[in-house]
């Protein structure tokens, strides 16, 4: 284990996605996170294979790139892979650690394994993940 369980707790609630979670359900979902750690140049999954895990930068960075173009940079606390959790689809990305960098990883499996003990916490972050798709398209919900 990388990281003590407290730091899990802490970094996963620093997360725009778990900032609602109560502690009870940090707890849970820190249980079920696996910690790792790769080094500069490591490509952490690439465009158009199947998407199956979720990630949380802890410490480092990274680079989004779409058919090769920097898309964006990914820094501690910031998120990525999030539709794997609810969807299998490639993925849209490839996404490179560009320093070294700590991370945690969440499959789908043991994400919906935690739902079927606490339903209550995909409502939450179904809500966080409408947030963040407003904000990267604020046209998103606008009536027209």
């Amino acid at each position: 284990m990388l990281f003590s369980h407290d730091t899990k707790v802490e970094s996963l609630r620093r997360s725009p996605l778990f900032e609602t979670l109560s502690k009870d359900e940090l707890v849970h979902l820190a249980k079920v996170t696996e910690d790792l750690e790769v080094e500069e140049g490591k490509v952490l999954c690439r465009e158009g294979e199947p998407a199956k895990e979720f990630f949380v930068i802890i410490d480092g960075e990274v680079e989004v790139t779409r058919s090769g173009r920097h898309v964006r940079t990914l820094k501690d606390g910031e998120f990525f892979g999030e539709i794997a959790l609810f969807e299998e689809m490639p993925r849209s990305a490839t996404v490179t650690a560009t320093k070294p960098l700590r991370f945690f990883v969440l499959t789908r499996q043991s994400f919906w394994s935690m739902l079927d003990t606490m339903p209550q916490v995909e409502r939450k972050i179904l809500r966080a993940l409408a947030k963040r798709l407003i904000a990267d398209d604020p046209t998103v919900g606008s009536a027209d």
